[in-house]
């Protein structure tokens, strides 16, 4: 049995599988880090987006005016992507003559959701990737220590007595397993209700605006029946 009780001790005389398991989860929690900083950045992002958008939209600015400046820009995205998307579908059904108002709306509005579930695609992805890891990343842990501490037990059927200095080691690395699975679930866990939260949030503020624009383009319609 090993005796050196440091934590690269424990995982240097570990059996091959505790150690497959050990790089396997910090390997997920190396993932699961990068999509942390990837998704506060994508995030921060899109409400930075938000809050332009809506400040020049609210602002009065024509409408016609603030639908060629985002289409100078190399790419719009956010509510930016569903206001454009709106506006150049009601600005093409409005060149066909006779065309009911209400029809010219609900095209509007139709491909407003398109554009918004494109945009809310975006910012979903990878929480699933972190809801994963969450979730499984204990359990893979716990394998690691249940075989280790069974490799532990077994290896004490060679010693003539059992003591605790003889266990003690075989357990300790394949506790390590199941620290390491936490180390790697907590802050996936965490992130993953945290992000979700903000994508719900940020949803609601493109669906307000979804509705608040098609009542504007509605009004517009009717106007120049």
């Amino acid at each position: 049995m090993n005796s050196d009780l440091s934590f690269l001790g424990l995982v240097l005389h570990a059996s091959p599988l505790v150690q497959a398991v050990m790089a396997l989860l910090v390997l997920a929690s190396v993932f699961s880090w990068a999509m942390i900083v990837d998704r506060s950045r994508v995030l921060k992002k899109a409400r930075r987006e938000a809050d332009d958008f809506e400040d020049d939209f609210w602002s009065g600015a024509d409408l016609g005016e603030l639908y060629r400046k985002i289409e100078r820009q190399d790419d719009y995205l956010g509510l930016s992507a569903v206001f454009h998307a709106g506006f150049r579908e009601y600005a093409r059904l409005q060149e066909n003559p006779g065309m009911d108002p209400n029809t010219v709306v609900e095209g509007a509005r139709r491909a407003m959701r398109v554009a918004m579930s494109r945009e809310m695609d975006e910012l979903e992805n990878h929480l699933s990737h972190l809801a994963t890891i969450g979730s499984t990343s204990p359990y893979v842990g716990l394998f690691g220590t249940v075989w280790g501490i069974m490799n532990a037990f077994q290896a004490l059927g060679n010693v003539k007595q059992a003591t605790l200095n003889l266990v003690a080691p075989g357990i300790a690395e394949a506790l390590i397993a199941t620290a390491m699975g936490l180390f790697a679930a907590i802050p996936a866990v965490v992130a993953y209700n945290r992000f979700a939260n903000d994508v719900a949030r940020i949803e609601n503020r493109y669906e307000d605006f979804v509705e608040e624009f098609s009542n504007i383009l509605q009004r517009q319609a009717f106007l120049k029946k």
